[in-house]
């Protein structure tokens, strides 16, 4: 990649044409837990933050109806930040001179004007759709009424009490914090325990740790947790096909003549990856944009088993990047928490095992707030890379051109936006394609929350 396709595809803000292309999606902006005054006391008598998102500004509130209002921080007046406006429940006052929004920006009062004055009639500020989905509200920063609807994917569709949102602050650009995710080959090496725990140990494994669950299937009876074998074998095969979504992600991992292994991942356009926890459990993680130097992901749990312990898979996160700020506890200057004793005894990388967030921090981290991609040499285990790559930039030129963003969440495709589906297993090697299917819709014939007509595997 030269210099001026790295600009291109980094730069994300407003005039921008890689902004412009993520203008056209559906954003997250918060979690609802952000407003929980169990969380953050301050939201009891204030549920009102700064939000910077896309490189713009944001005030977020909640006022007294339950309504969500999303503004432009600048206050049209002189400009004043409004996240310091005084909450008075219809709507936010700005305490330069007093003057009053509701959410969807109309200016309520301009107390310091003459009598009868009309000027509140001819101002109003910015402000932008949201709606709540998945424990998250999401907003949209497009072009004013041209909102498209939100995809069907399972992580929206799943109840409140089979679903879970948390989030984290990386100091990278959104596209070297993207990429990690859907590169096939980093687990066997970035995320490599040099030992298993014993799988009856982990139980249902309720707070979500990567790669120490089971995959589905077995090895002549025994079963084996997804560590061991992205350690044992280490040069997966890589391909990808084309989806509703964006592309669907095969990797293999042979094992014997008898079995493969296979995992089945996605890539959902332009910054979301759907992975497997375990047989029952799905993480859809997106990485957004805060600017073009820092990223919030935010990872989607779906369970298609039993209710998740939301409570558990909270407290094991909160430990190392807490609210209310969801900045974690270490980064550069604390050399992401590096131990050489731990990477020469219990792990390839040398940075704890209960939180592996922070590998894919310094992966994303240590190559700078904007990775510089004319230096890199890619290899065949890349190709996934390559093709996103190519997919963002043909995305980008479209957009510029005056054309419609690829898979956007319209009518047309909606029922073609369903799933993904993934899968980790241990599969017959001449049937690997059958069986992770069969494995799929097993999996959501047992899910409580699917209805019926809605259990077919999706495309």
């Amino acid at each position: 990649m030269n210099r001026e396709q790295n600009e291109l595809v980094t730069r994300i803000g407003p005039g921008t044409a890689c902004g412009a292309l993520m203008r056209s999606y559906w954003q997250p902006v918060a979690m609802l837990d952000e407003f929980d005054p169990v969380i953050d006391p301050r939201m009891a008598q204030r549920p009102l933050k700064a939000v910077r998102l896309l490189g713009q500004d944001f005030v977020l509130f909640r006022d007294g109806a339950g309504r969500w209002g999303l503004l432009d921080r600048d206050c049209p007046h002189r400009g004043a930040d409004l996240s310091y406006a005084r909450h008075e429940g219809d709507g936010v006052r700005c305490p330069f001179h007093g003057w009053k929004f509701d959410v969807t920006g109309r200016c309520l009062d301009t107390p310091a004007e003459p009598v009868g004055s009309r000027l509140c009639e001819r101002v109003r500020q910015r402000s932008y759709p949201v709606v709540e989905q998945a424990g998250a509200l999401f907003a949209w920063l497009g072009e004013e009424g041209k909102a498209p609807p939100m995809p069907a994917f399972d992580c929206f569709l799943a109840p409140a009490t089979h679903s879970f949102v948390y989030k984290g602050l990386w100091r990278c650009n959104w596209l070297q914090a993207f990429e990690v995710g859907i590169d096939p080959a980093h687990p066997s090496f970035l995320h490599r325990v040099l030992a298993d725990a014993p799988l009856e140990a982990l139980g249902d494994n309720p707070a979500g740790m990567q790669f120490r669950s089971a995959s589905a299937g077995d090895v002549h009876g025994e079963r084996w947790p997804m560590s061991r074998i992205m350690r044992e074998f280490c040069r997966p095969e890589i391909s990808s096909e084309p989806a509703p979504w964006g592309y669907r992600i095969t990797a293999l991992r042979p094992m014997t003549d008898e079995l493969t292994h296979v995992r089945i991942t996605h890539g959902v356009f332009p910054h979301t990856f759907v992975i497997p926890l375990s047989e029952t459990l799905t993480i859809t993680q997106m990485h957004v944009p805060v600017d073009d130097e820092n990223t919030y992901w935010y990872a989607f749990f779906t369970s298609f088993a039993g209710p998740v312990d939301k409570d558990a898979m909270r407290r094991q996160r909160d430990r190392f990047i807490p609210p209310p700020d969801y900045v974690p506890k270490v980064g550069r200057r604390e050399n992401w928490g590096y131990d050489p004793d731990e990477q020469r005894e219990r792990t390839f990388l040398g940075m704890g095992e209960e939180d592996i967030n922070v590998h894919d921090q310094w992966a994303v981290e240590s190559m700078g707030a904007i990775q510089d991609r004319t230096r890199e040499h890619l290899g065949t285990s890349d190709r996934i890379i390559m093709a996103n790559r190519r997919l963002l930039l043909q995305a980008i030129e479209t957009v510029r051109n005056g054309g419609v963003a690829p898979f956007i969440g319209d009518a047309a495709q909606a029922d073609a936006q369903a799933g993904p589906d993934t899968v980790d297993g241990i599969a017959p090697a001449a049937e690997w394609a059958n069986w992770w299917r069969e494995r799929v819709q097993a999996k959501r014939d047992g899910a409580p929350w699917i209805a019926r007509d809605r259990r077919g595997v999706p495309a």
